[in-house]
C-alpha cells in the first residue's frame, strides 16, 4: 500500500542557533514518504550557508524578508505532499511524530487535520527544562481555541488541500498566526482529530519572539479572535453556555494581565464581559477561590485592587506568593 507524501515546511528567519537541530530532526522521521523544504525568510545571520550545507537531502528558497505567514504560505505553494507538517526554525521533532500521527490518521478518512500535545522546552543559556502541555478534556474544539489549549502549529499534520480551502495563513496576522488558522478552519468546518502521542518539541527561549515581542498587540489579536468566535457561534446558534463561558474566561484572563500595564484597557475588556454574558464568574486558577470572592462583593476592579494590596503585604512579609 503506498503511503502518502509528508511534506515537512520550515519557515527560518535568523535562527542560525537551532536550524541544524530543526532540519536534523525532520530528516530523522522514520516515516519514509517525506520531503524537506526550507524557505530562509531574508536571515540576516549565517542561517542561510548553515542551510546550504544540508545539500541535495532538503529544498531550499530563499527571498527578502516577508514575514513568517509569507514564508509559510510560499512553503504551501512548494509542497508536493498532501500532508503538511510545518516545524519553526527554533523547534525540533521527536523522529517517531510524523509516523505516529500519519498511523493515526490511516483509521480517520474523514480528518483534515491530527493535532497532539507538545513539549514546552524552557531554554536557558546553560540548562533547560521541559513541560508537557496536553490537550485538556472535553474536546470541544472552540471551548480549546477560545481558552488558548489548542497547540502550536508544529503539534499537527495538516492536510494541503484544507489549508488551501481557507485561503492560505493571513499574511496580515503579526501575531497569533496559528490561532487565527484554527479559527477559520473551525468556521469552514474542517475536521480536526486529536491524537494522544506527543511529538512537537516547542522551544520558549527569548522574549523577542513573536508571541512575546508586543503584548499589546498580541492582546489585541486574541480579543479580535475571541470577537470572530463568539460572533460566528451566534450566528449559527452554536454558542453553548461551556462555549459562551470560556470565551468570557478568556478575556477575563487577558484583563487580569492587561491590568498590570493599563488599568483602563483591563477595564475596557471587561466592559465587553459584562455585555456578553451578564453575571460571569471567573474560575481557575487565574481566579482562586479568595478572589472569586472579592470578584463577587466588588467588581473586578476591587478584586484587583485587594489583589494587588495582598501581593504588597505578602512581599513585605515574606510569606509565600
Amino acid at each position: 500500500m503506498n503511503q502518502p507524501l509528508v511534506s515537512i515546511l520550515i519557515p527560518c528567519y535568523n535562527a542560525e542557533r537551532w536550524i541544524v537541530q530543526c532540519i536534523d530532526s525532520a530528516l530523522a522521521q522514520t516515516w519514509p514518504e517525506k520531503e524537506i523544504i526550507v524557505v530562509d525568510d531574508g536571515s540576516k545571520d549565517r542561517s542561510f550557508e548553515i542551510i546550504e550545507r544540508f545539500g541535495n537531502r532538503i529544498r531550499l528558497e530563499s527571498g527578502p524578508n516577508r514575514g513568517g505567514n509569507a514564508a509559510r504560505n510560499r512553503l504551501l505553494q512548494l509542497a508536493r505532499g498532501e500532508w503538511l507538517q510545518y516545524l519553526d526554525a527554533d523547534d525540533y521533532l521527536l523522529p517517531d511524530k510524523v509516523a505516529r500521527q500519519m498511523e493515526f490518521l490511516a483509521s480517520r478518512p474523514e480528518a483534515t487535520i491530527v493535532i497532539g500535545p507538545m513539549t514546552l522546552e524552557y531554554w536557558l543559556e546553560h540548562s533547560s527544562r521541559r513541560e508537557l502541555l496536553p490537550i485538556p478534556e472535553p474536546h470541544d474544539l472552540w471551548v480549546l481555541l477560545a481558552r488558548w489549549f489548542l497547540p502550536g502549529t508544529g503539534s499537527g499534520i495538516w492536510a494541503k488541500r484544507a489549508i488551501l480551502d481557507v485561503g492560505g495563513w493571513n499574511e496580515r496576522q503579526p501575531c497569533c498566526q496559528e490561532h487565527e488558522l484554527y479559527l477559520r478552519m473551525l468556521m469552514a468546518g474542517k475536521h480536526f482529530t486529536i491524537c494522544p502521542h506527543n511529538g512537537l518539541i516547542y522551544r520558549q527561549w527569548s522574549e523577542a519572539t513573536v508571541c512575546n515581542r508586543d503584548k499589546s498587540e498580541v492582546r489585541k489579536r486574541r480579543l479580535e479572535i475571541e470577537q470572530r468566535a463568539e460572533d460566528f457561534l451566534r450566528e449559527r446558534k452554536e454558542l453553548t453556555p461551556e462555549r459562551h463561558w470560556a470565551i468570557n474566561q478568556a478575556r477575563f484572563e487577558i484583563a487580569r494581565t492587561a491590568w498590570q500595564e493599563n488599568h483602563g484597557v483591563a477595564l475596557d475588556i471587561m466592559k465587553i464581559v459584562r455585555q456578553s454574558l451578564p453575571g460571569f464568574i471567573p474560575a481557575g486558577p487565574a481566579a482562586p477561590a479568595r478572589y472569586q470572592a472579592a470578584y463577587w462583593l466588588l467588581g473586578f476592579r476591587g478584586a484587583e485592587i485587594l489583589a494587588q494590596t495582598w501581593r504588597r503585604v505578602k512581599r513585605g512579609s515574606g510569606l509565600p506568593s
